[in-house]
């Protein structure tokens, strides 16, 4: 870890954390992207043109980074059909638990949700074992 990546980490963070409180401030809504994504699904909300902005925002703000002259490095070793099963097993997760690492591990503890709390620690625990497990082999 070097002293440019502590403070693009902590830039970006701060970032999150604006994006998350001015969508509370001006729109009443917490910035948990599974719901803001399944907010533009069948059936329909109607508030779907922020949504559509801030899930664009999402798509749009790395290749504007590195227009900006930021560096951009990604590597996927992982096959397809593997990177298939795991976005639909969080898809489900995140249907199941009630929202996502952005609603519950950002906005849900900033408010001190208890549900929040334990819903994170055990998104953060999965995904240890996971990486474990995949990476070990067991």
């Amino acid at each position: 870890m070097t002293y440019l990546t502590i403070l693009s980490a902590l830039g970006g963070g701060v970032l999150i954390g604006i994006a998350a409180a001015m969508l509370l401030f001006f729109n009443n809504r917490t910035a948990g992207i599974s719901g803001i994504a399944a907010g533009i699904l069948p059936p329909w909300q109607q508030d779907t043109s922020w949504r559509l902005s801030f899930l664009a925002g999402l798509v749009v703000s790395a290749p504007l980074w590195k227009l900006l002259g930021g560096s951009v490095q990604l590597q996927i070793d992982t096959p397809l059909i593997i990177l298939t099963i795991a976005g639909l097993l969080v898809g489900y997760g995140t249907r199941l638990g009630g929202g996502c690492t952005s609603g519950h591990g950002i906005c849900g503890i900033a408010r001190l949700s208890l549900r929040s709390i334990v819903a994170t620690l055990v998104f953060m625990t999965t995904a240890g074992i996971t990486v474990f497990i995949v990476r070990h082999g067991l």
